[in-house]
């Protein structure tokens, strides 16, 4: 995952809020719950010392909850309050959150949010009839995701039953513009595709309309191109298999990267491009020598020292006097390595712990080697 959108958590004014909070908004009461989980987050902070400008902060952004739109539909957010009140991260969940998070420390806790972000797997998904298409795309962590409606000419759209010479004419009529219609839909799905990056392409929707995006799909888009047979752009339709669907295959595609990222550690390591364990993996930081960060999603109780840039850590007073700092700061492990892959532009997977060789916290594979990289 490229993390540079972390970069402004790690620019702010410290102490810190780090806030994973449950925003489902699907029940009649949701307003009144919604308020109720808000005030108990504030009341956690305010307990942990955190100002009441940096409450507030987060109390407002979480109320949005209850003010409608595309904002309400989300179950779980992620926001990172520095200690000016500046909200310097702000994220969608892929759920609610499984590991709800309000803490007021010196450095975020990213790791939990990391590991249930929602834009991990950037993909778009189509609901289509004959007349256009309702598009939504997730995009990854940092960039907004966005919801586009298309809609094509339904001028003779719909095939009706007439009789004599005219009912040829009327049906040839209505395919060209079936047709027509799924070429501009398909065109956009293109653009749409190689912008993001996308790894799935969902579609559901009106059979012939799927059949037809498919014969016109680019190569791009036919390599990634899902369809199912549920949903509809209908008023009233049920997306809920729609949405199950797509969450069901950034399941999948995010287990096949983190089990690529493993297998990555492990074919590298034969060639001395990879090292394994928190002091390997912290020397290799230090030289901007990681290309991926990889974290277990839990981690033992490790701390490490750090100094005032994000390169400048150790795993003890030795390492730090090595680097000329005398003071440095005990931080856990996981944000000490995390703000240093951010500062040295490393990408970052947390997978489970059970999937890292060896049981072993961290991992990293390297950008390059030098005489003092173990073999």
């Amino acid at each position: 995952m490229d993390v540079t959108f972390l970069e402004p958590v790690f620019s702010a004014p410290g102490p810190f809020a780090t806030v994973c909070a449950d925003v489902t908004h699907t029940t009649e009461n949701a307003d009144t719950e919604v308020e109720l989980r808000v005030r108990a987050i504030g009341e956690q902070l305010s307990a942990q010392g955190a100002p009441e400008v940096v409450v507030d902060a987060v109390r407002a952004r979480l109320l949005q909850a209850n003010d409608g739109g595309q904002i309400a539909t989300l179950r779980g957010r992620a926001l990172v309050v520095a200690a000016d009140s500046s909200v310097v991260l702000d994220e969608a969940l892929a759920d609610a959150p499984r590991e709800p998070v309000a803490e007021w420390s010196p450095h975020p806790d990213l790791l939990p949010v990391l590991r249930q972000l929602a834009g991990r797997v950037p993909h778009v998904v189509v609901v289509a009839d004959r007349i256009g298409a309702d598009i939504s795309v997730a995009t990854t962590p940092g960039r907004p995701a966005g919801q586009e409606e298309i809609e094509g000419n339904d001028f003779h759209a719909r095939k009706v039953k007439v009789g004599g010479w005219a009912h040829s004419t009327y049906m040839h009529t209505a395919e060209n513009q079936w047709e027509e219609n799924a070429g501009r839909v398909a065109d956009h799905l293109h653009t749409l595709v190689v912008e993001v990056g996308a790894q799935f392409v969902l579609i559901a929707g009106d059979v012939r309309a799927r059949q037809l995006l498919a014969d016109k799909a680019s190569k791009e888009v036919g390599n990634v191109l899902v369809s199912m047979e549920e949903g509809g752009r209908a008023a009233g339709a049920d997306r809920e298999p729609v949405e199950q669907r797509a969450a069901r295959l950034v399941a999948e595609h995010e287990a096949h990267a983190q089990a690529s990222a493993v297998e990555q550690v492990q074919a590298a390591s034969a060639h001395g491009l990879a090292v394994t364990g928190t002091a390997l993996v912290v020397e290799a930081l230090r030289k901007a020598q990681v290309e991926t960060l990889v974290l277990a999603d839990r981690v033992d109780d490790e701390q490490l020292l750090i100094g005032t840039e994000p390169l400048l850590l150790g795993v003890d007073a030795a390492d730090m006097a090595a680097l000329g700092v005398s003071d440095g700061e005990q931080v856990p492990a996981a944000r000490a390595l995390l703000r240093a892959a951010v500062g040295s532009d490393a990408a970052v997977v947390v997978v489970p712990r059970a999937a890292m060789p060896g049981d072993i916290p961290v991992a990293a594979v390297l950008r390059y080697t030098d005489a003092s990289t173990p073999s």
